[in-house]
């Protein structure tokens, strides 16, 4: 007999009892649901709802469960429903009458919502240790590659001269946003939903913030609806690993164009690609490519949950059930592309020459000719105008500007003498891009200090 049956004459139909049981997703939640429950049972024998004998029973048959689930001794059936009707009716069967107690003051309701928090505040601090090992990783090319001169790129077409460790630490600081925006969502999810019963609190003596505070939440949630009721929480969690997942592939993009012969910056290490079943040559980026691939899966996981929320009245719903296997797929996801696309930017090999040589072509310090005439006294746009001329006489002579002779740039303005070969050397044009946050040496020094001291302060 289910432990809600009192008011029905008919067992479940198996169909349905299988349609409604959740016990194959949530059994993960079994560590949170026995935490939870450990505090609701104390507090309800501090309190004298129950006895502290009863209490104290309840606390060792608990504690029984935990160590038999690590082991590996216990199995969930899905006549139980869900995780938590699984745990109350082996405490039962194991203490008797006193694991019936439990539940006292309590509704599955709350009971899910303060599993999921407890469960989601831990996953977060693990997704935060994955992103700061990435960067890590990063930061570490980034220092070994400062010198190392690539073309900068907007449409995806050669603009101006920066380093790879610019380029690479410009991901960095994407990175540092999504870390903070972790671990906001978890200071916003760390209030406790226990107490709020099924949606309108209880008649009995309970402290709700005893609950809260042994179970390390900041404090009760402050309304018993919104208890129950509230998924904000996994919500903001989706999108975050949404816009995480997608800074991992706009670079898992980038690794793919970079590794393929007609860019050759970077070749990645044999252990972190895979060949082809009929091409012998081939050596195919398939770790990026599953990231980019498995962004659109997080993507669908937020979604879900979003068209799930959308339309329910308060307080607790049956749909509310879908909101644990987008949530679980999500963090898993995530927490398994973070360590091998990790391991894949520590053990690529960059190749600073094809970076150079394709640095060299596509006119890429244009505008530097065009700032040199700007500080010898020219306007901008007049400027700008002057090497446009140069750079269409570059094209139809097949030259770079960099080979045009002194007489050839004096022929749009007699501006220009020997000091703008300085001026056009890329090294040089990288070099002097030395202001705040740009691709100097100095600069990237101070953007790898910055990114090091972040890991620092927010690894546990």
């Amino acid at each position: 007999m289910k432990l809600w049956g009192g008011r029905f004459q008919k067992e479940t139909d198996t169909l349905v009892n299988d349609f409604n049981s959740s016990i194959q997703f949530d059994q993960r939640l079994c560590r949170e649901d026995l935490q939870g429950s450990m505090a609701h049972a104390k507090m309800l024998g501090d309190c004298g709802i129950i006895s502290q004998k009863d209490a104290a029973a309840i606390q060792t048959g608990l504690e029984g469960i935990l160590a038999d689930v690590a082991a590996g001794k216990v199995e969930f059936t899905a006549d139980n429903e869900d995780i938590h009707m699984n745990v109350e009716t082996l405490l039962t069967q194991r203490i008797g009458e006193a694991g019936k107690r439990l539940h006292t003051a309590r509704s599955r309701n709350d009971q899910v919502a303060v599993d999921l928090r407890l469960y989601l505040r831990r996953e977060i601090g693990e997704i935060i240790a994955g992103i700061l090992d990435f960067q890590k990783a990063l930061a570490e090319q980034a220092k070994a590659h400062q010198k190392t001169v690539m073309p900068g790129y907007t449409h995806l077409q050669r603009a101006q001269p920066i380093s790879f460790a610019q380029h690479l630490l410009a991901y960095c600081q994407m990175l540092c946003r999504d870390v903070t925006r972790l671990e906001d969502c978890g200071r916003r999810m760390n209030q406790c939903p226990l107490g709020s019963g099924a949606l309108a609190g209880t008649t009995y003596p309970i402290d709700r913030w005893q609950t809260a505070r042994d179970l390390g939440f900041d404090a009760p949630m402050s309304n018993s609806l919104d208890g129950v009721s509230d998924r904000d929480y996994a919500l903001e969690l989706l999108s975050a690993l949404s816009i995480l997942m997608m800074h991992l592939s706009r670079l898992a993009e980038e690794t793919i164009l970079w590794c393929s012969w007609e860019f050759k910056f970077i070749e990645l290490d044999d252990a972190y690609s895979t060949g082809s079943s009929i091409m012998p040559q081939k050596k195919n980026p398939d770790v990026a490519e599953l990231v980019r691939g498995k962004t659109g899966r997080v993507y669908g996981d937020l979604m879900a949950l979003l068209t799930a929320m959308k339309g329910l009245a308060l307080a607790y719903n049956k749909d509310m059930q879908e909101d644990k296997e987008p949530v679980f797929d999500a963090v898993d996801t995530v927490k398994m592309c973070l360590p091998v696309f990790t391991g894949m930017i520590r053990t690529m090999r960059v190749l600073p020459g094809n970076m150079r040589a394709a640095a060299g072509h596509g006119f890429i310090n244009a505008t530097d000719c065009a700032d040199y005439l700007t500080k010898k006294g020219m306007p901008f746009r007049d400027a700008y105008t002057a090497v446009g001329k140069l750079v269409y006489y570059c094209t139809e002579h097949h030259k770079v500007l960099e080979e045009l002779t002194l007489e050839e740039l004096q022929s749009v303005s007699p501006l220009f003498t020997e000091d703008v070969y300085d001026a056009l050397d890329l090294e040089n044009c990288m070099e002097q891009r030395n202001s705040y946050g740009g691709p100097a040496i100095a600069e990237t020094s101070r953007q790898i200090q910055e990114i090091e001291t972040f890991v620092q302060e927010h690894t546990a």
